[in-house]
């Protein structure tokens, strides 16, 4: 399974990327881990090395879960034909996650480092709705449209739940049916 999910800051990407990685078994890839430098705050990393460490991690495995804001890059992982899973649960939702965000150690050094940058992470996720450009609403509804593979809307986070309990669900069924081989089989 391939899953790439786009959306705003806040819209619940990272949580639902991260409980699929982690019920599924799946590689997970937080897109800002390749967009910018590690330990430094707000410098970016050269286009190219995003891409081609982006291309990279889509070949390492057969199922993977990646995160974004960043449409372009979402946009270049599309020829894996993911399930594109668009959130857009509203402003004030998004806000109220972003506040309510535990401490991302792949991002920042410390919560306090990351608490700092919530009044700046609060006005992108008002931008979001007014701006042009690859990481904004109307260029994540382009790259949503644009789409001809499997693909999904989410503007209600309880249907997050839904999906999940279905993941979850056939997950437990495969499992179920190679533990029954195994059985089988000895």
């Amino acid at each position: 399974m391939r899953i790439v999910i786009l959306g705003n800051a806040g819209s619940g990407k990272s949580t639902l990327a991260r409980s699929l990685a982690r019920t599924q078994g799946m590689p997970w890839l937080d897109l800002d881990t390749l967009v910018w430098e590690p330990d430094r705050v707000a410098v970016q990393r050269p286009d190219e090395l995003v891409f081609s460490d982006l291309a990279q991690f889509c070949r390492e495995s057969d199922d993977w879960v990646i995160d974004g804001c960043y449409g372009d890059l979402v946009e270049a992982v599309l020829p894996n034909r993911p399930l594109l899973i668009f959130l857009e649960p509203g402003e004030a939702q998004c806000i109220a996650n972003c506040r309510a965000r535990p401490w991302e150690p792949h991002k920042y050094r410390s919560k306090k480092e990351q608490d700092e940058h919530l009044e700046h992470l609060l006005g992108w996720v008002r931008s979001y709705y007014d701006l042009g450009g690859s990481m904004s609403l109307a260029g994540h509804r382009a790259v949503f449209a644009a789409y001809a593979g499997p693909k999904r809307l989410v503007t209600q986070l309880a249907e997050l739940e839904v999906m999940q309990s279905a993941w979850l669900a056939a997950a437990a069924s495969a499992r179920a049916r190679v533990e029954a081989r195994v059985t089988l089989a000895r």
